[in-house]
């Protein structure tokens, strides 16, 4: 068998018959014979343009916010009752808010009582036990979480598409009135939450979260409080019962509806829902205590041996939310921790890596919530990181002011990040539960841009002056104390406290 020459090949497909004295398989040769009329009919590519690298692409549209309306009705049973229409999916996101949470109706000897009984209220009811509210629920294809009572506010929510919203109701309007709190349900509870107490003493951010609180507000103030092994073992299932009986009333819950269904046909599904809930409760007041007078900056070390790394939590009570100066504060701390490319993050983890990422936020609250700067930083540089968080805690204040560029970014970064919350359903209610558990002006969403734009370097360099105060910071550091005091101590920042883990004062004092 000889060898087919090109020329001999150009030949053979254009007359389709092989050359004599040439064999070969027939797939090949079919092959030969499609390959040139199917390359022929290939589309050409365009020549590849040269990338220019040093140019700039254009960027994306601005997001733009999107606020709906909402019409507000009151139901049999005097609670509040919210809609806003969004018709384009089957879909029904229902929130019941609860103004007021465990800061209000907490026993003040007993923290903790808020979080026993909404973790108790999918348990088991006098119509379902547990295992019948869960495999209802499957049913209808509904997700109940337990209800979310945090310090100032509560949460019952769920979605359901339209056709499935009646019956997912009727189980909501169950769990509310009539749960049991059977003793065995408590007894597990409280043995997973004694099992979560422990771990977090055993973590440094666990232990932060539980003594940074104490150390600015003590334990006269709600603010102060947490709960504890010892307020977990005391709570008894008639502080639960007493709880549900005042807590879970109409008078202070507006359900907010966003989703497939219109204002009358709500009103209609809740009224038939919550037939036997009975009108009761009113708005609690937010009167809190006075905040004890700010100390010198002090040094506070709590002792977790072994830790690799240290937490940090530096701040100072800080104003509610009710401030005018709301916003300017939120422009200050957005560039000061509030967003990845903040001073302190630029500083502490991208420059120096002496951690994975540091922040700082006003808690902002209906009282005077607390400012907290911190992060978790490694044990060899707690020292180094402590003199940097000073020093752009310093600057921020107009030791170096933002420049147009950062002042720009911080607002950029804020008024952009606000239209995705509002692209689903669940999202879209959240934001309209919020504008009542925090007691916010109807329009707040609307007016948020025009506000954050506002803020001027003035205001930015004001707010912080007259809320960061370096000589009235509370420093609590969470970590190796064999390996960071002598350290800490040598920066001659301020005198340094040992606390246990409670918070509470073990030793005198060690001035640098």
């Amino acid at each position: 068998m000889s060898l087919l020459s090109s020329r001999a090949l150009r030949r053979w497909r254009s007359s389709g018959q092989a050359p004599r004295g040439v064999c070969f398989p027939r797939a090949l040769a079919i092959s030969l014979l499609v390959a040139a009329p199917l390359a022929a009919q290939q589309p050409k590519q365009p020549p590849k343009q040269a990338l220019d690298r040093r140019v700039v692409p254009a960027g994306s549209k601005d997001p733009e916010l999107k606020v709906p309306a909402w019409t507000k009705t009151t139901l049999a049973n005097g609670a509040t009752l919210i809609v806003s229409e969004r018709h384009s999916l089957p879909l029904v996101s229902v929130r019941l808010n609860f103004i007021g949470g465990a800061n209000q109706y907490d026993p003040a000897s007993k923290p903790g009582v808020a979080t026993f009984t909404a973790n108790q209220m999918l348990e088991g009811t006098t119509r379902r036990t547990g295992d019948q509210i869960s495999s209802d629920l499957q049913t209808i294809g509904v997700t109940l979480p337990a209800p979310s009572i945090s310090g100032e506010s509560g949460v019952i929510e769920l979605s359901a598409t339209k056709d499935k919203l009646a019956p997912a109701l009727d189980i909501v309007a169950d769990v509310i009135e009539n749960p049991t709190f059977a003793p065995e349900a408590l007894e597990r509870y409280r043995a997973r939450t004694l099992i979560a107490l422990t771990q977090n003493r055993d973590r440094t951010q666990g232990i932060s979260a539980a003594v940074y609180p104490k150390v600015l507000y003590g334990l006269s103030h709600p603010y102060g409080r947490t709960m504890t092994e010892t307020s977990a073992k005391a709570i008894m299932r008639d502080d639960i019962v007493a709880f549900h009986k005042t807590y879970f009333q109409p008078g202070h819950v507006i359900i907010t509806v966003v989703g497939d269904v219109s204002a009358d046909e709500a009103k209609q599904l809740f009224d038939k829902a919550f037939v036997n809930w009975k009108a009761g409760g009113s708005m609690p007041n937010f009167d809190y205590p006075a905040v004890p007078a700010p100390k010198q900056t002090t040094i506070y070390i709590v002792d977790k041996p072994g830790a690799a790394s240290s937490t940090f939590a530096i701040g100072q009570v800080g104003p509610p939310r009710s401030s005018a100066d709301y916003y300017a504060i939120r422009v200050m701390n957005q560039l000061l921790g509030g967003f990845f490319q903040s001073r302190l993050n630029h500083n502490i983890r991208e420059e120096k890596g002496y951690s994975y990422g540091v922040t700082s936020r006003f808690a902002f609250g209906r009282g005077p919530g607390p400012f907290r700067a911190g992060g978790d930083i490694m044990t060899a540089k707690n020292d180094s990181a402590l003199i940097e968080f000073m020093k752009e805690l310093k600057d921020i204040r107009g030791g170096r002011p933002p420049s147009d560029d950062e002042l720009a970014q911080a607002k950029t970064s804020l008024v952009q990040s606000l239209p995705a919350s509002f692209e689903s359903v669940a999202g879209l209610n959240a934001n309209i539960g919020s504008i009542y558990s925090q007691g916010l002006p109807e329009d707040y969403f609307q007016q948020f841009a025009k506000a954050i734009n506002a803020v001027t370097r003035e205001d930015f360099v004001r707010v912080a002056k007259q809320y960061i105060d370096p000589d009235k910071l509370a420093i609590v550091i969470v970590g190796d104390r064999a390996k960071i005091e002598a350290q800490l101590a040598a920066t001659k920042i301020a005198p340094i406290v040992r606390l246990d883990v409670n918070g509470d004062p073990i030793a005198s004092s060690v001035t640098p």
